[in-house]
């Protein structure tokens, strides 16, 4: 299961549309691993001014690793995210998330090429 949805939340889904602030809160509950690594990696961007900011280092547990495909897997987590950041995100491998800047298109459209998929391949990485 990719969250655990408080039954105050599965209410307000069941009554109708659930705001991102609920969302948002049962994602970080639900998904430490990632919601840390996505914002630690947007406080980068900002401080840098960078295009971008990556992760290269891979997830310390296979049960971190599950976290972070879970959510960038997840349309609605990725896309609540974004909008809680004002970023968009991009995901390489296992672990290798990486926000950009909302006009940084050219770096994202470069992250998300097959060319930068082939060339971030490693043998370390097969089993991810």
């Amino acid at each position: 299961m990719s969250l655990t949805v408080p039954n105050d939340l599965l209410d307000q889904a069941r009554a109708g549309e659930v705001d991102d602030a609920a969302f948002l809160a049962c994602v970080r509950d639900s998904l430490p691993y990632a919601w840390s690594l996505i914002s630690e990696l947007v406080k980068q961007r900002e401080h840098s001014g960078a295009e971008f900011a990556d992760n290269q280092v891979p997830p310390p547990s296979e049960e971190a690793r599950g976290q972070l495909l879970r959510c960038l897997a997840s349309d609605s987590m990725r896309g609540a995210l974004e909008r809680h950041y004002g970023v968009r995100l991009a995901f390489q491998n296992c672990h290798r998330v990486a926000v950009f800047d909302p006009g940084a298109t050219k770096a994202l459209s470069d992250f998300v090429t097959p060319r930068a998929q082939i060339l971030n391949q490693k043998p370390e990485l097969v089993d991810c």
